[in-house]
């Protein structure tokens, strides 16, 4: 088993080292390249999440992502000490959004359950959310039954 952790200030303009960290954490494992666009994906919306919704936007505040790998199922956990979801149930609808007013689609978690396996939600209204997702990073086999080489060079 292997394990990172991340703390990153609460700046829109960290997402994309978050989507870099998950990345190079998952090289190793070679995933192809739909596999690693969904990944960092999924984490975009996360810690997007954490910082617009969690912090509102405001910086100084801190976004924690722990990332695991057990064998090939990688966990990723993105963690805020902001103001919490009062419904998950009603967060989790597809078009759902508390900030209109900053043309927010409403699709984060409809996105991060598209492209990861699970993914879990826990909150605590002023106190914090912790979004848990897991994927299984697949082996891909060559006509031969030999692993067949990808490329990963889009870390």
């Amino acid at each position: 088993m292997n394990r990172a952790v991340l703390e990153i200030d609460s700046r829109v303009g960290n997402v994309s080292l978050a989507r870099v960290a998950a990345a190079t954490f998952i090289a190793p494992l070679d995933p192809d390249v739909t596999e690693l666009s969904d990944m960092k994906t999924a984490v975009s919306e996360a810690v997007t999440n954490a910082i617009i919704h969690g912090y509102g936007g405001i910086e100084g505040n801190t976004v924690r992502m722990t990332l695991t790998l057990d064998g090939r199922l990688l966990t990723v956990e993105v963690t805020d000490n902001g103001i919490g979801i009062t419904d998950i149930a009603c967060a989790r609808e597809p078009l759902f959004t508390t900030l209109p007013e900053l043309e927010r689609s409403g699709l984060g978690f409809t996105v991060m359950e598209s492209f990861m396996d699970t993914v879990d939600v826990i909150s605590t209204p002023k106190v914090g959310t912790t979004v848990t997702m897991t994927k299984e990073i697949k082996i891909i086999e060559a006509a031969d039954g030999h692993e067949s080489l990808r490329d990963s060079s889009l870390a």
